[in-house]
């Protein structure tokens, strides 16, 4: 959009971005501006389920942080409409909740279960087609 001034003379309001989460977001984008991310053709199936989690080793690093960052990283990432970022940090937390029951995800996040004995069951019995078999 050109308003006719240097755009750079005027700050960009990003609500519920605080200055550590930004710095973190340009040190990814920065990163992946001198080391771009690779492209390639559409994805097999098994590609494709590969990298549902799959994490390069750098965004791997770069995204070992305690969880409240985490989560702030993924928000700002959504807001900002970065969405490799997006991946990565949904991907870091998918990894983190694969395999673990419901109790050992609420532990791991720290959410309080709420749900009655009844309520749990009739949830399960809804979601019965997501179970392993």
């Amino acid at each position: 959009m050109d308003l006719g001034r240097e755009d750079s003379e005027y700050p960009i309001p990003l609500p519920n971005v605080t200055s550590p989460v930004l710095k973190k977001v340009l040190e990814y984008c920065d990163h992946y501006q001198t080391d771009p991310l690779p492209t390639g053709d559409e994805p097999s199936a098994d590609e494709s389920r590969k990298r549902t989690t799959d994490i390069s080793e750098w965004d791997q690093k770069f995204i070992d942080v305690d969880q409240e960052m985490l989560f702030e990283i993924i928000s700002a990432a959504h807001s900002l409409d970065i969405k490799p970022l997006l991946d990565v940090g949904c991907k870091t937390v998918a990894n983190m909740i694969k395999g673990k029951s419901p109790e050992e995800i609420r532990k791991l996040f720290n959410i309080v279960d709420d749900f009655t004995p009844e309520e749990e069951a009739q949830i399960k019995k809804e979601n019965e087609w997501a179970e392993d078999r």
